[in-house]
């Protein structure tokens, strides 16, 4: 709404009154404070929010929160991603070099459940899908890490599932930043234009 146009105090209103000096001025004023207020809102830095939660720590499932997570870094998004419970393996350094790819239970695995249940079929399986990633020139979940570290996002280790899972800080890559609690998170989803869980 503009104020650009001047109003005269003569004009009636929808009831037939005319308009009081004093309202007038009141009213103007109102409606400067309401633009401001506006402008502050409308006026940051432009820059959205992405807020994901890493539950899962399987091999498959490292690449989704990093892959989302670097992208949206990439478009100067402000990027949060909070791994806990089984997640949390994705950022510690050992852990995230063995994750596995599970094959029992997934739909999309060319095995049925019964051969998928044989010892060893998950070793398997995750070697045929590094080895998928190899070929295609994909990169692996240590490059991710490094490169979301680089592009700015922002790795949160959950410290309930630290100390849960008896993991000591220095176990994580360099760059995560540790001790945020469940608290924290929720503040950041708060503030964020998007949530993901994944």
């Amino acid at each position: 709404m503009s104020t650009d146009e001047p109003v005269t105090t003569t004009d009636e209103t929808e009831t037939g009154a005319e308009l009081d000096p004093a309202e007038l001025a009141e009213l103007r004023e109102r409606v400067d404070e309401l633009e401001a207020s506006m402008a502050t809102l409308d006026g940051g830095d432009g820059q959205k929010k992405m807020v994901i939660v890493a539950t899962q720590g399987s091999f498959d499932m490292a690449y989704p929160p990093l892959i989302l997570g670097s992208t949206a870094a990439a478009f100067g998004w402000e990027v949060i991603v909070f791994h806990t419970f089984w997640g949390l393996d994705i950022l510690h350094e050992e852990k995230s070099k063995t994750l596995k790819l599970s094959a029992v239970g997934n739909p999309n695995m060319p095995v049925p459940n019964a051969l998928a249940a044989i010892p060893g079929m998950d070793r398997m399986a995750t070697r045929m899908m590094e080895k998928k990633i190899d070929e295609n020139g994909t990169a692996t979940i240590e490059e991710l890490i490094d490169l979301s570290l680089e592009s700015g996002v922002d790795l949160q280790a959950c410290q309930m599932t630290i100390e849960l899972m008896d993991y000591d800080e220095e176990d994580f890559y360099d760059g995560v930043t540790t001790g945020v609690g469940a608290a924290t998170a929720l503040q950041h989803m708060a503030e964020s234009d998007i949530q993901l869980l994944v």
